[in-house]
């Protein structure tokens, strides 16, 4: 660390405040609230506060959230989620933030930069300091005099924000990977559904083909189909399936036994209509000790998602997860191999049916509503082997496949390279915030070279 660089006490920089603590019925409408999660899981504060809450002038004038203001989880349940932190870098009109957080406001004539906090607050150093002081009751606690006696060693301002700078970018990319990902994932669904939910390229060809003139006794939900899509087709930007792709699918609808099915019973000619145990296999997951969740290189998936690392696979990956206990109906993608646990099953395709195409099904089917209403809430796998569903032909199989699978790669792609930036990050944060790495030294562009 060079001469230049401080290390103060953070009471020397801040006043502390408590947040907000409202009953239940008042979340859900009125102001901006900057949640625990919201804490909890970012270096800086969202662009936008998801979360409403009622409050009065009072509340939003003394729980207010401004631009360099620190936050700092007070309580949890383990050691290792307390304290962790969060800085505002911008206003937030009449937002308040929650009452299991601490709020520390910068004074006027602070030295501190507010992205230079939030990467020195989120550093091994940092964390480790923080747990020292730290007390375990019944759940973990932070009270004001703990993080009076936390300090925080910094630069000059201009030092502060070349520092930030750096680790921003590789953030922001970070960032734009994740939005990137999210847009990917919309993209698969909607194709999905305008296939075999809403069956556009179906009522394209049936409209091509006079179909809808016939004198059948079409349902209402076909008909205003058929409507919808010639406003789509008659608008400028409509651009039509591939001549090859659209050959792939009929040119008319049929009668099935099953009103629920299709468009209000009317499914794609010659499609098949089968159960979802003819699709695919919904496979137990194996229990694991807490404790055995603690290390390995590979991903072990409850409900929730990942909950921890395992030294060994019970599945090949790719594979897909479905929540059986607790969040029912969640539905993951792994890439990797992985270790299912006992509160959720994998997925195994059956005949033509591919596992990519089985996520995007999954996804439809709602299984998030098929609770059985237990004390804990789970998932039947018999009732869910029940549900009906239209099945295309393999060569629409094939092909939906191959294109939902280009998607696949692409985001795999973006995960991938996140997974590089942010190994980047955590080597260049300690280095960079204890003036191990002086700023002379590196570039972005070749962080790699340089952490080699």
């Amino acid at each position: 660390m060079g001469s230049n660089w401080k290390t103060t006490k953070l009471l020397d920089h801040y006043d502390i405040r408590s947040g907000l603590s409202k009953p239940a019925k008042d979340f859900g409408s009125g102001y901006p609230f900057l949640t625990f999660k919201d804490v909890f899981y970012n270096y800086f504060t969202p662009d936008e506060l998801g979360d409403l809450v009622h409050s009065n002038d009072k509340e939003r004038e003394n729980c207010s959230v401004k631009r360099g203001d620190l936050f700092l989880t007070r309580t949890s349940e383990t050691m290792h989620e307390l304290g962790m932190s969060c800085v505002a870098l911008r206003d937030y009109e009449n937002a308040t933030f929650n009452g299991f957080c601490k709020r520390l406001r910068p004074h006027r004539n602070s030295e501190l930069v507010p992205e230079y906090v939030g990467y020195y607050l989120r550093s091994p150093k940092f964390r480790q300091s923080m747990l020292a002081f730290s007390t375990m009751s019944t759940r973990a606690s932070l009270n004001n005099e703990m993080i009076g006696r936390l300090e925080i060693s910094y630069p000059p301002e201009e030092e502060q924000i070349e520092i930030a700078k750096i680790l921003k970018k590789l953030d922001d990319k970070i960032t734009l990977n994740r939005q990137i990902n999210q847009t990917l994932e919309q993209m698969a669904q909607a194709l999905f559904k305008s296939w075999f939910v809403d069956f556009e390229p179906v009522v394209d060809n049936a409209l091509d083909a006079g179909f809808f003139k016939q004198d059948l006794e079409f349902p209402d939900e076909l008909l205003r189909r058929a409507e919808a899509r010639k406003a789509v087709r008659e608008s400028a930007d409509f651009k039509p399936l591939p001549e090859d792709i659209r050959q792939l699918f009929p040119a008319a609808f049929e009668e099935c036994y099953e009103l629920s099915l299709g468009l209000r019973g009317w499914m794609p000619q010659g499609w098949n209509v089968k159960r979802l145990d003819e699709i695919l296999e919904l496979a137990y997951g194996k229990g694991l000790k807490k404790s055995d969740r603690v290390c390995g290189d590979y991903p072990v998936y409850g409900s929730g998602g990942i909950d921890g690392t395992h030294i060994s696979s019970l599945v090949d990956g790719p594979g897909i997860i479905v929540g059986r206990k607790g969040t029912v109906g969640s539905i993951y993608w792994e890439p990797k191999s992985f270790h299912p646990i006992d509160t959720v099953f994998y997925v195994k395709p059956k005949d033509s049916f591919t596992l990519i195409y089985c996520y995007e099904l999954l996804k439809t089917l709602g299984l998030e509503r098929m609770n059985t209403d237990a004390a804990v809430p789970g998932l039947n796998r018999n009732n869910a082997y029940r549900l009906l569903c239209v099945a295309p032909s393999n060569s629409i199989l094939d092909q939906i496949s191959k294109l939902l699978g280009g998607y696949r790669d692409r985001i795999e792609l973006c995960e991938s390279e996140n997974m590089t930036l942010t190994n980047i990050r955590d080597k260049l944060l300690p280095k960079l915030i204890s003036g191990e790495l002086h700023l002379s030294d590196i570039e972005v562009n070749t962080a790699n070279e340089v952490l080699a």
